[in-house]
């Protein structure tokens, strides 16, 4: 199908700061790979500093798309995909391990996140999961991460945790986990092939 006039992208997660600030998760996309990207409607935050305004109005955006952009599905948007990092404590988008937004049943599409100063805003567990594809990815080392993030991606998929205290471990049942070798490395042989 033609679908030059429907790319449409809307971030995880971004900090509610305005989009041309340098912590702003738009301008490091921007300055990293969507400057070209030509054709692309990008969500954007409305640059204020307030978590709740910001997650009712980019909710509010999201839904404004029609369904042809944007399917539905029990109350949920269908993106075609979901692309998530899954940080050394178990977050993923702002879902961090001991907060409520992990277990959210509200039918929010889009929670407000006020634990940081400025607060951001987060796709919710449901919303990012009702995706076509949820792609967990995790590659590259560093100082930091000599082994990348391989104890993470250990607790993530093969844990006993529960979400409440590592929430990536509620995508096990959705997503598909795209991992480097450094990432995987401290698997089980099972989930190592």
């Amino acid at each position: 199908s033609d679908t030059a006039s429907a790319k449409v992208m809307a971030y995880v997660n971004h900090k509610c700061v305005s989009n041309d600030d340098a912590a702003a998760t738009h301008k490091k996309a921007m300055d990293l790979f969507l400057s070209g990207w030509p054709g692309l409607k990008v969500i954007t935050m409305g640059g204020s500093g307030e978590g709740e305004a910001e997650a009712q109005r980019y909710e509010a955006e999201l839904k404004a798309l029609p369904e042809t952009t944007l399917p539905r599905t029990d109350g949920m948007p269908v993106f075609d995909i979901c692309l998530i990092g899954v940080g050394d404590d178990g977050h993923f988008g702002s879902l961090y391990p001991g907060r409520q937004e992990i277990a959210d049943e509200s039918g929010r599409w889009v929670l407000p996140v006020d634990m940081k100063s400025p607060p951001s805003i987060t796709l919710s567990p449901k919303a990012m999961m009702a995706a076509k594809t949820v792609l967990v990815a995790s590659a590259g080392v560093s100082e930091k991460y000599p082994m990348g993030k391989s104890e993470a991606m250990k607790t993530a998929i093969e844990g006993m945790e529960g979400p409440q205290a590592f929430p990536a471990q509620v995508l096990r049942s959705t997503a598909t986990w795209l991992l480097d070798e450094a990432a995987a490395s401290k698997l089980s042989p099972e989930y190592r092939s």
